[in-house]
């Protein structure tokens, strides 16, 4: 698995160029079976990620734009009266993919932002009385821009919850903006990408990082972490966060090339993991300091 996930790693850092760590993070949440939620300031190429993502992996893509006059039904679907047979037919949305990118999610309204809910969490979509599996495996990809922007529409908590990791992507460093600026980002766009895996695979690989190995002793630190939230900050890690938290830290260690995860994977996916969570909707510079609040005040067990 090592080397796959090598090759994975490679072949998307050829397009989304110096962003190693944001690409193994990224990656480590498909393979703990989450969705993820990046934010970041417009052109930083968050979309460019999430479809690099679904190409290496082999995955089905659909793109939505999510604008404040986008409907529920234009992401989920909608039925329709057919005359000819007498009854309604369903025409599936573009939800019904492998990958969805929600792209600039905060943009559209709460009652669309909702209509996600219930397929990120038990993937399936429900419709005029009428449940809808999902494509397995099935992941949200979205984006976000900063809050403070004009025309967002700040996420509940609910739905930040459902997301398993939040990244930023941030600047280039200065080698990789040079590369960038010299080819106009046109080559590299253009560059045909061939999967690296199909998704019968990637359901294989999520399946062994399940198993890779938690010992008691670092399930000890985990709970230490999530009561520490609880003591802290007005709203704690959740039940799910703290699966969040632990999934998560066994994808990073299988990256690695690990059978087992450690105390450090646990610390290197906790700001991706916790933060969102967390920070207050009004505290937009609290968010960078939880994480390092966290693990400077609770000792490894």
């Amino acid at each position: 698995m090592q080397k796959t996930i090598q090759s994975i790693i490679a072949a998307t850092s050829q397009v989304i160029l110096g962003k190693e760590q944001q690409i193994k993070l990224a990656l480590a949440c498909i393979l703990a079976r989450g969705h993820l939620l990046i934010e970041d300031q417009p052109g930083m190429g968050k979309t460019t990620l999430a479809h690099t993502l679904a190409q290496v992996l082999g995955l089905a893509f659909r793109r939505v734009q999510f604008t404040n006059d986008l409907l529920p039904t234009d992401v989920l679907g909608v039925s329709v009266y057919d005359a000819h047979i007498s009854q309604f037919q369903f025409h599936a949305g573009p939800i019904f993919t492998n990958v969805l990118l929600a792209d600039e999610i905060n943009r559209a309204t709460p009652k669309t932002q909702s209509a996600l809910l219930e397929a990120m969490e038990e993937q399936q979509v429900t419709l005029d009385g009428k449940t809808y599996p999902l494509p397995n495996p099935f992941f949200v990809i979205a984006t976000q821009n900063p809050k403070q922007h004009i025309g967002t529409f700040p996420l509940p908590e609910s739905q930040l919850d459902r997301f398993l990791m939040r990244i930023e992507i941030g600047y280039p460093d200065y080698q990789s903006e040079r590369l960038l600026l010299q080819t106009q980002n046109s080559t590299i766009s253009a560059k045909p990408l061939h999967p690296c895996i199909d998704a019968a695979t990637l359901l294989q690989m999520q399946q062994q990082i399940s198993e890779i190995h938690v010992s008691e002793p670092l399930l000890d630190y985990l709970q230490a972490l999530i009561q520490y939230s609880r003591n802290t900050y007005a709203v704690g890690l959740s039940p799910r966060a703290g699966l969040a938290l632990k999934q998560c830290a066994q994808a990073w260690a299988a990256i690695h090339g690990r059978d087992y995860a450690t105390p450090e994977d646990i610390q290197t996916v906790l700001s991706s993991v916790v933060e969102h969570r967390l920070a207050s909707p009004s505290g937009e510079g609290q968010a960078q300091q939880i994480a390092t609040q966290m693990l400077q005040s609770v000792a490894i067990a």
